[in-house]
């Protein structure tokens, strides 16, 4: 049992940290806390299935699963992508330079705003993800891992190593940096502060597309409020690595899930959604700066 729990840990930890990533690097940019990037990801569950549908319906899925996938990423990716933008340009923008509350009000708001548009858009029924990947598995000593959890984990892991990569050694990745120690000094050295940002939001919600395709393929049904729980559960995985450090909210993603998995495991699978609630509340008690700690300075 442990075996598979771990496993079952690992493949749900590995979306929590794909999400969070999206919280770590908003709040490092502005200090701020994107409470709508959780519907982003749900949007993406929802584009994942829409595209999955019209591809099958044209056979392109019977051609070639590898280029679905492909595919399905792209326009989720860009859709998202697009989305993460209209929230900057509409919730955190014009709002830049009043009260923090406000914001994180106007954020609140877009979320419930997303919720909706999707509950009227798309109805309130659960939609069902298309069974076209292969549930064959792989059996190890006692338990088996599919390809499909196979699948998400490599995947995680090479998206959120092509972000390490990319904020690192790029440019724009050095110029985020820039701009999460001090944005008045990155403006004086020429950094365009408003493109960075909304990079940034980019970035996460693409991030965030591939962590929804990958739970609508892996529990093979979503709806509107997904996104709630999931924004939740990643929010404690940013705080627990550390909120704004982005190897944290990886550790942090994946800490969460094997905890999650344990717990379903050895404790109950009712309360499974209880112990991301219990380490944030913890982790906000004992060591609210989180495992790694914040390296980002102290926003003014």
């Amino acid at each position: 049992m442990f075996l598979q729990q771990l496993i079952n840990g690992l493949t749900l930890g590995s979306v929590y940290a794909l999400i969070a990533l999206g919280y770590t690097m908003v709040y490092g940019i502005l200090g701020l806390i994107n409470f709508a990037h959780g519907e982003i990801y749900m949007l993406g569950a929802y584009l994942a299935i829409i595209s999955f549908a019209v591809l099958t319906t044209y056979g392109i899925t019977a051609y070639s699963l590898p280029l679905s996938i492909f595919i399905v990423f792209a326009i989720a990716g860009l859709f998202c992508g697009a989305y993460g933008l209209t929230v900057e340009r509409t919730a955190y923008r014009p709002l830049r330079h009043a009260h923090r509350l406000s914001p994180l009000i106007s954020a609140i708001g877009m979320s419930i705003f997303l919720q909706n548009y999707v509950m009227l858009t798309q109805g309130a029924t659960d939609k069902v993800f298309p069974h076209i990947i292969p549930s064959n598995s792989i059996n190890i000593s006692n338990a088996s891992i599919s390809y499909l959890q196979i699948f998400i984990f490599t995947a995680s892991f090479i998206l959120m190593a092509v972000l390490h990569i990319f904020i690192k050694k790029t440019r724009l990745g050095k110029a985020m940096r820039a701009t999460s120690q001090d944005k008045r000094m990155a403006s004086l050295v020429g950094i365009d502060i408003d493109k960075v940002i909304a990079v940034t939001f980019v970035i996460g919600s693409i991030l965030a597309a591939a962590a929804g395709m990958m739970v609508a393929a892996y529990y093979g049904a979503v709806n509107f409020f997904i996104g709630y729980a999931a924004g939740i559960k990643a929010f404690t995985a940013a705080v627990l690595g550390g909120i704004g450090n982005i190897p944290g909210a990886m550790m942090g993603g994946l800490a969460l899930g094997l905890i999650e998995g344990l717990g379903a495991g050895y404790i109950s699978s009712e309360y499974k959604d209880v112990f991301a609630f219990v380490i944030l509340i913890l982790v906000l008690i004992f060591k609210p700066t989180g495992l790694l700690g914040e390296k980002v300075s102290e926003k003014v």
